[in-house]
């Protein structure tokens, strides 16, 4: 008998992608059910080659619900986790409601799967930020080796990070560029079209923003708390894919050919990276696919024991609906999780 899974949030970008790499990957669902809010009851979905009419959120019963998959924003997850974690059903949210908090695991499972253990004490699982998912499963095999002391981060994120109006504004603005027509700005700070934008999330005290907090303190949470991280997060005029130019500087000496040998072994890396045009990968190219790509390998000589790299990901993907899927599928794996309808 399968599980029965609740996708909440199925209407946006990344629950859409949730409903397809649950079929595509073949996940042993019996039931899935898509919620949302009550002014998206009735839409249809995809789920396969099923089409699924949207539920409300606030009517469903998560007592015989044995996953929550939940990509509905912070503010509903924060409501809601709780009253379906009571019901006896485990959240794996991707908001950043939970990542911060000690007794919420925060997993990507090919770097901390141990750490899914502690998901008990609150039944809830939280998924990284997008550009910390698949910055942090190309570090893990390369900080396993040599020891991460100090990481250096430029982030340049496309606009579906920013979901279906973020990615409708970069279409609109460029439409109205080529027909002359007045451009409306509404989701970012400043025009996005042929134009890049070097502020994500809300400003701190410190001149940094949320989104490069959080690449800090989850890269810390999840890999280790003694690395020193800084970066600098960018919106760029880009649909699918989010990029990373990582400066890397370690305790051991490594070298750029040992870094791409133990990458290409890695799980969910690609290495990429030839010397000549063309010879790496761009967000266009990830575009639908589950792996962090890895390209420009290369040491760095201004420090000691220093490598330079370009990280590339889906970030609907790997860096939300995949890593959230993935994590259902550990719990699984490892018999964390049964069917309540089999009880």
């Amino acid at each position: 008998m399968g599980f029965k899974i609740a996708v909440v949030g199925a209407t946006g970008n990344v629950g859409r992608e949730m409903l397809s790499i649950l079929e595509e990957r073949g996940f042993p669902a019996d039931e899935v059910v898509a919620l949302a809010s009550s002014r998206s009851v009735g839409t249809e979905v995809s789920y396969g080659d099923k089409t699924l009419k949207v539920k409300n959120l606030e009517n469903h019963d998560f007592s015989d619900t044995d996953i929550c998959l939940m990509s509905a924003g912070g503010t509903v997850s924060q409501k809601w986790s709780p009253k379906i974690a009571a019901k006896g059903c485990v959240v794996i949210d991707n908001s950043s409601a939970w990542r911060y908090d000690a007794d919420v695991p925060l997993i990507v499972p090919e770097v901390n799967p141990d750490a899914i253990e502690g998901f008990r004490k609150r039944n809830i699982i939280a998924n990284p930020n997008c550009s910390t998912a698949q910055l942090v499963v190309a570090l893990k095999p390369l900080h396993d080796r040599a020891t991460i002391k100090r990481l250096v981060v430029s982030t340049y994120q496309s606009v579906s990070g920013a979901g279906k109006d973020g990615m409708d504004e970069l279409f609109n603005q460029t439409r109205a560029v080529f027909v002359a027509d007045p451009i409306e700005t509404k989701k970012f700070t400043k025009r996005i079209a042929f134009n890049v934008i070097p502020h994500i999330d809300s400003f701190m005290e410190d001149g940094y923003t949320k989104e490069e907090w959080k690449v800090l303190a989850e890269t810390k949470k999840m890999l280790d708390p003694k690395i020193r991280v800084t970066c600098t997060a960018v919106r760029v005029p880009v649909f699918i894919g989010h990029s990373e130019s990582v400066n890397i500087e370690f305790e051991k000496e490594i070298t750029a050919d040992e870094a791409r040998d133990i990458l290409r072994e890695a799980p969910g890396c690609q290495v990429i990276d030839k010397h000549e045009d063309g010879g790496y990968m761009t967000p266009v190219e990830c575009a639908g696919e589950d792996s962090t790509f890895i390209s420009r390998i290369r040491e760095d000589a201004t420090v000691e024991n220093g490598l330079a790299m370009w990280v590339v990901a889906d970030n609907l993907r790997k860096g939300a609906a995949l890593n959230a899927i993935q994590i259902a599928e550990l719990l699984v794996e490892r018999k964390l999780v049964k069917p309540r309808a089999m009880a």
